[in-house]
């Protein structure tokens, strides 16, 4: 029992006979003075927690202000990922922090290749060109991209005029065109041409004797 007068809060001194008050360790406080020295402290305005504690990455939070770092939007039924200590929804975490494919530019979550000093969805890693993927795990690079090896040779300007396919061994150059040697022949009796004794008519190669023939 006390009288009233001495029924005080043990921090400020106030009368506590008339309102509310809390006891911790046998001292009584006040309401403010209870919540400013033992209620626990949110972790994103550091104010005393009175009612309502939310408990998420070793810390505590008022339920209204445990929110996307990023965008700020209150988390849903997906939850929430970590990075650095804070919460972040699944779009801004993705968007910040997922690793981003090569081919389209868009975060890369989980199926994913590493080729190119980077990584690429599946169904992103094709030839720049012509879009098809690679069945054969092989692959050509050039400029930092993926092609097949029609459109690299293409592009390197490595394919035989002749038949249009890559020239990958010995090659004949004439014209500023490149041929398979067994491609470099006579338009007209179709044998073989050595350097030098060819003419060129239009985009097709002749033996002498037949361009001589055909066009003298």
């Amino acid at each position: 029992t006390w009288h009233p007068e001495h029924f005080t809060c043990a921090h400020c001194g106030r009368e506590l006979d008339k309102g509310p008050f809390f006891e911790q360790g046998g001292r009584a406080f006040c309401e403010e003075d209870y919540h400013q020295a033992f209620s626990p402290r949110c972790a994103y305005c550091a104010g005393p927690i009175r009612e309502k504690v939310l408990t998420a990455l070793e810390q505590t939070w008022h339920p209204e202000h445990f929110f996307c770092a990023h965008c700020g939007k209150v988390f849903g039924d997906e939850g929430f990922l970590e990075r650095n200590g804070k919460p972040y929804c699944h779009q801004d975490f993705l968007a910040m922090f997922a690793p981003k494919c090569q081919g389209c530019e868009r975060p890369v979550m989980d199926n994913y290749l590493s080729a190119l000093q980077g990584v690429w969805h599946t169904e992103c890693f094709v030839c720049t060109e012509c879009l098809t993927g690679f069945s054969s795990g092989s692959f050509f690079e050039l400029e930092g991209r993926p092609y097949c090896e029609l459109h690299f040779h293409q592009r390197q300007g490595t394919i035989c005029h002749g038949c249009g396919r890559p020239v990958t061994g010995r090659c004949i150059t004439a014209a500023g065109r490149r041929y398979h040697p067994e491609h470099f022949i006579c338009s007209y009796c179709m044998c073989r041409l050595q350097k030098g004794t060819f003419s060129e008519c239009g985009d097709k190669m002749y033996c002498q004797p037949c361009h001589d023939k055909l066009f003298l």
